[in-house]
């Protein structure tokens, strides 16, 4: 018997009021039938603002880290708390990814529900609950395999405790943290403190060392050179504990770093490791990949340093209506903070579709600020915007434009929308 689809929940939701954007005459019908419909963004009844994911984008940059991560020798978990959508998890999978990064209890947990089967938590996991159903978890599915953070002894002992408690079957595989320098984010600051927190695992029958791993983008003020430094410590510090014996036993050994500003430098330094005493599982977690954007990561992506391994496309657009023109040089668009990411950029405009249908470059049209509900707009001569014309708005930071859109229609160059993304925040 083939197992069943853990997305077809997704497919059967009836489409209504909680989700943003779509046509108010698809209330009431299931999230399949309203695919099959092959509505069309601009003529389709969907209101706005709305959310649009490119179809073409998006693959394009599925595909792209997959030959990526392949040509370099490294497995891949992407980072889900990007995205929170299992159906892209799946595609993730479906490209090469070992398994799924997630941060706190709840993606987890999300994750299950929907049948991702390996899981790296990026955090040190020490709230008892989450603990217990952790261990319900693994002691119910051989097959579940997960990975989590420690880097106190204080940590281990919490969760060794809680574990305990609860009649944990497996260990907990777990990697200990090494920070990314003096007043950065988690983990141990020193060798020192991570040899400690190793002795602490090695001492908790419901814990099982697999490996090494830390964030090179926290590394204060990064550069080349200093990211790439502590990676080297990170490198080192996997070959020394190996070197102590604090691997038999494994059928592998974790090293694991990577977000989406320096993974070059991960695939770099991580191709220096020497061969350890059992096979490395040289892990990469990067996430924003995922839809891009057209902000800080187009700023920073690590294809600007190595344009000839590709590029990545930045695959959303917001569209909003120009719902008010008060004065030659200002227009009001009616997407604002509660649609629009805007921690690190204001949205940047694209595109203008007329009424008629007609495009044209959104030349001479900025946006200059955001209030709840609006985006002011300023517009320089020779740059007409009418009212009821709809502006494609380029937008920064995929994990902030994803969590405020529930169902996003995932759509072709066209506008023909071929499916709908649902997301978990």
């Amino acid at each position: 018997m083939a197992a069943a689809d853990p997305l077809a929940p997704l497919a059967s939701e009836h489409v209504d009021h909680r989700f943003k954007g779509l046509p108010p005459d698809a209330a009431g019908t299931t999230v399949a039938a309203l695919t099959a419909e092959h509505r069309n963004l601009f003529t389709g009844g969907f209101t706005t603002p709305v959310l649009a994911l490119s179809a073409e984008r998006l693959q394009h940059n599925l595909a792209l880290m997959e030959t990526y991560t392949e040509r370099h020798g490294l497995a891949f978990a992407p980072h889900g708390k990007t995205s929170m959508a299992p159906q892209l998890f799946h595609r993730q999978l479906a490209h090469g990814a070992w398994g799924i990064t997630l941060a706190v209890p709840h993606q987890v947990r999300v994750a299950r529900a929907f049948g991702i089967p390996r899981i790296f938590l990026a955090n040190e996991l020490v709230d008892p609950a989450a603990l217990h159903w952790i261990a319900q978890e693994l002691g119910t599915d051989p097959d579940f395999g997960f990975v989590c953070y420690v880097d106190s002894t204080e940590g281990v002992a919490q969760m060794d405790a809680a574990l305990a408690e609860s009649g944990a079957v497996r260990p907990v595989d777990v990697v200990v943290e090494l920070a990314a320098g003096e007043g950065a984010r988690t983990g141990a600051r020193t060798e020192a403190e991570c040899e400690a927190v190793a002795d602490a695992v090695a001492a908790a029958p419901t814990l099982r060392l697999v490996g090494v791993a830390g964030y090179e983008g926290e590394v204060p003020g990064a550069t080349p050179e200093s990211v790439a430094a502590w990676l080297r410590r990170l490198t080192v510090l996997a070959a020394e504990f190996d070197a102590g014996g604090r691997f038999a036993g494994l059928t592998e050994i974790v090293v694991s770093a990577g977000g989406s500003a320096w993974f070059d430098a991960v695939a770099e330094v991580f191709a220096e490791l020497p061969p350890l005493s059992r096979p490395l599982l040289k892990l990469l977690r990067s996430g924003a990949y995922v839809s891009h954007d057209d902000g800080a990561y187009r700023e920073k992506t690590p294809f600007n340093r190595v344009p000839e391994e590709g590029a990545l496309q930045a695959a959303f657009t917001l569209w909003a209506q120009v719902v008010s023109r008060p004065a030659p040089d200002q227009a009001f668009l009616n997407a604002g903070k509660r649609d629009a990411a805007f921690d690190l950029h204001l949205p940047q405009p694209h595109t203008i579709r007329s009424t008629d249908g007609s495009t044209r470059p959104a030349d001479g049209v900025t946006v200059t600020a955001l209030s709840d509900q609006h985006a002011w707009v300023r517009t320089e001569a020779g740059a007409p915007v009418e009212v009821g014309e709809w502006v494609g708005l380029g937008l920064s930071h995929p994990c902030t434009i994803f969590d405020k859109w529930q169902l996003i229609p995932e759509t072709t160059a066209d506008g023909t929308v071929t499916g709908y993304i649902r997301t978990f925040f």
